[in-house]
């Protein structure tokens, strides 16, 4: 699950982590309002920034600094709405429906702050590097010396020699070393206690006067870990979600849109990953990744298949299951059910295996409808590939 920088900051700031004064504002009279109060506390400029679950902002005209309170309103006004293009939105860009109004500070140097899980080694990681504000993974491909990587103990966390370590690495000051053990061991809390699966701060930034902020900030959740973290679900904001994932989360189906046009419903993570494969080995392109559990109601079969055709860039459907806990004659009553529903007029192509199959088959054979059963996983691949192309 993924959150704005405005709640990442307001969840850092409860843990220690140094962060700019700002407030979030829905609207340009919010926003005008929110500046004139950093400015009558001694700012000497904000920073307009939209609020967008995407990297690349500043590069996009989504970050900009005003200098006066009426500049502050203009540009608010203007990002307000606007529709946001990065290298991480895609083209189609998302609309601007919130800012973080945030004061401006006296930045010395810009550096780069990153916890993640490496599950190589299966141990935190944290990542450091004194080339702050830029993107991160060009960094990685590009001089992967200039980043340090600090595997932390889970059952030790962070000990303060590596944060001492990781402050060195990033060329502070010795006057400002204290105040890094303490920013990086609150980082570190954060991380481990909301179960974060990713805390990215860049820049982490050294002012002129020697403090330490987070002008930037993203958390990443887990989502297996939020039934622990009810007021963390609460800060998940579905406008910034395609809409067929934000209804695919409603009945716990695992769903993901692709840019391909062969629409995908399997059972199991890996079998999905392997019918994805298999169809691009076949010369196709899957529409999405969608595993309906090894578990699934013949309602849940039926909303995975209604949310799929949902999606108009797909031209043939196939869905392969192997039944094991998820009986095939269950599935099939799902499919069959929902195409009823729909009145499809696209080919699917089913390839069914396990518990039940024969009568899967049979009901399928008896619905009346034009559905395609294949025999192995390589056949139901090329069969819709071909129907997708025609």
């Amino acid at each position: 699950m993924k959150i704005h920088e405005y709640q990442a900051k307001g969840i850092l700031k409860k843990y220690g982590v140094a962060v700019p004064r700002g407030t979030m504002a829905t609207t340009r009279e919010e926003a005008e309002a929110a500046a004139k109060e950093l400015f009558d506390a001694g700012a000497s400029g904000v920073v307009v920034k939209a609020q967008i679950h995407a990297g690349g902002r500043g590069k996009g005209g989504g970050v900009k600094i005003a200098k006066s309170l009426a500049e502050a309103s203009e540009l608010a006004g203007k990002i307000l709405g606007m529709t946001l293009i990065t290298h991480q939105t895609g083209p189609e860009g998302r609309v601007v429906r919130r800012l973080l109004i945030e004061e401006t500070l006296p930045i010395e140097k810009e550096l780069y702050l990153g916890i993640l899980v490496d599950r190589g080694e299966g141990k935190p990681v944290f990542m450091a590097s004194a080339a702050g504000g830029m993107d991160i993974e060009q960094v990685a491909a590009e001089r992967p010396e200039a980043i340090l990587k600090q595997y932390i103990d889970p059952g030790l966390g962070l000990e303060p020699f590596q944060a001492r370590k990781i402050a060195f690495a990033l060329g502070l000051k010795g006057t400002q070393l204290n105040a890094a053990v303490q920013f990086l061991t609150s980082l570190y809390r954060a991380f481990l206690d909301t179960d974060a699966s990713l805390v990215e701060i860049n820049p982490f930034v050294s002012c002129t006067d020697g403090r330490l902020f987070a002008l930037d900030a993203k958390l990443n959740f887990d989502d297996n870990a939020m039934f622990r973290h009810a007021d963390l679900k609460e800060l998940r904001d579905v406008t910034e979600e395609d809409p067929l994932e934000v209804e695919a989360s409603k009945y716990n189906l695992n769903y993901i849109k692709l840019d391909g046009n062969v629409g995908c419903m399997v059972n199991g993570a890996g079998l999905a990953m392997a019918t994805m494969d298999i169809i691009k080995y076949a010369g196709g392109m899957p529409a999405n990744f969608l595993d309906v559990g090894g578990s699934a109601s013949a309602d849940q079969v039926a909303h995975a298949f209604e949310i799929l055709l949902s999606d108009k860039s797909v031209r043939a459907v196939l869905i392969n299951i192997f039944g094991g806990i998820l009986r095939v004659d269950m599935l099939a009553t799902g499919v069959v059910e929902a195409a009823k529903k729909t009145n499809i007029q696209l080919p699917v192509v089913l390839r069914l295996e396990g518990t039940n199959v024969v009568e899967g088959k049979k009901i399928l054979q008896e619905s009346g409808l034009n559905f395609v059963v294949a025999e192995t996983m390589k056949d139901a691949a090329d069969k819709v590939v071909a129907a997708a192309r025609s």
